[in-house]
């Protein structure tokens, strides 16, 4: 049984006069967390309003970069030449690390947001170039990754800082890929289930798939995502049960150290 996990949440997805989750809120709870760069949400203010709540809680802040699809939210499929996304990786991690001064804080890890993350999990060309871009502006900043991706090799080959992370509000399907959100359930709303589901992961380092199938996962973070209207039930639930079961929330760097 793991004595220590990471619980961190993608947030500042907002931008201009449109807020998305309970930025605020979650900050209260997670111990690190990962911020839109602009892309495929946010906007400097949003950023700059993140990293000064993030210094005053203690929490470690990482880039999530997507692809420029406003519209989409990043959740559209673009396909793109190596090197335009090791650029466009870059510019967001670049951009965060500039905000992030006002601070007086540090990017320390880097996670691709939404259709990103999916490619990236299966294509190496993509995988690389989001490693490179990490390379590029900061190779000590931590590739946080799906265990067994080809975000998981880059970061090996690249000889990155690397985390692998699990996901306690999205379902799994029994290859061990998360369930299409176009699936109906597959965002885990009911808090209770998701705190059970998460003191279990840590516990036994296996997932229930959909199917029932029982799956090992290697992590050293679990997700909740943000941008729904119950991660903060789900979120705050999560930790107290970590807690409960004498399981401590640290923060990103420090499942590392």
């Amino acid at each position: 049984m793991a004595g220590r996990i990471n619980l961190n949440a993608d947030i500042g997805e907002g931008f201009g006069l449109y807020e998305i989750g309970n930025d605020e809120a979650m900050m209260e709870i997670v111990a690190s967390v990962n911020v839109a760069c602009g892309m495929h949400a946010g906007d400097p203010t949003v950023m700059h309003r993140v990293v000064v709540k993030a210094k005053e809680r203690g929490v470690s802040i990482g880039a999530h970069p997507g692809f420029s699809d406003l519209v989409g939210f990043g959740r559209r499929r673009i396909d793109m030449a190596a090197a335009d996304l090791e650029y466009l990786i870059a510019y967001q991690i670049g951009a965060l690390s500039a905000v992030a001064a006002y601070a007086g804080l540090k990017v320390t890890h880097v996670k691709p947001h939404g259709a990103l993350h999916a490619m990236a999990a299966a294509n190496p060309d993509y995988a690389m170039a989001i490693g490179r871009a990490i390379r590029a502006v900061d190779r000590d900043a931590i590739y946080l990754v799906t265990a067994g991706s080809e975000m998981e090799a880059a970061a090996q080959r690249l000889d990155l800082p690397l985390a692998r992370e699990a996901f306690v509000d999205r379902v799994y399907d029994d290859d061990g890929a998360l369930q299409s959100r176009a699936v109906a359930g597959a965002v885990i709303t009911d808090a209770k289930v998701a705190a059970e589901r998460c003191v279990r992961l840590v516990e036994t380092g296996e997932i229930v798939s959909a199917g029932g199938k029982r799956i090992p996962l290697r992590f050293d973070s679990l997700c909740v995502h943000g941008d729904e209207p119950t991660a903060v039930a789900v979120a705050g639930a999560c930790r107290s049960a970590l807690e409960a079961a004498g399981i401590a929330v640290v923060a990103l760097p420090d499942m590392l150290s």
